[in-house]
């Protein structure tokens, strides 16, 4: 099913945040122009989160928000895709004290990455199907 026009600001967030994700892994290869070094790699993602991340979840709360009370599946995963934000922010709120700071920022990619496919693959999915009319009168800042 393609994206809803107004949720396709959200997917590009979204692909900005997977390269990030790809980016940290333990396995990663080399991305030309961007550092190698973990306190450089740290610096680098302090900075996309600021940008891109907490807007990001901003509007994904309101979408949310705009969501629950009216499908009980939808309502379901809203609620487990929440807890992955507040599980996601407290790793990524531990990483400038981590004394294991490239398993935290491996562990962070893949847990961000799991958590996007799943709102891409799943409740983005269900919303359109299932919501259409609260999809149109989504007004993002």
């Amino acid at each position: 099913m393609h994206r809803h026009p107004k949720l396709v600001p959200l997917s590009h967030e979204h692909q900005k945040l997977l390269f990030v994700c790809r980016y940290l892994k333990n396995d990663a290869a080399p991305y030309e122009g961007f550092p190698l070094e973990s306190r450089a790699k740290l610096d680098y993602v302090v900075k996309v989160f600021q940008e891109v991340m907490v807007p990001h979840m901003q509007k994904e709360d309101y979408l949310f928000e705009m969501c629950l009370g009216k499908d009980a599946e939808i309502d379901q995963a809203i609620r487990e895709l929440q807890e992955d934000h507040r599980q996601i922010s407290v790793i990524y709120g531990g990483l400038l004290e981590s004394a294991d700071l490239e398993g935290d920022m491996d562990t962070i990619a893949r847990r961000l990455e799991e958590h996007i496919r799943r709102e891409e693959r799943e409740l983005y999915e269900l919303i359109q199907q299932r919501l259409p009319d609260v999809i149109e009168s989504l007004t993002f800042n």
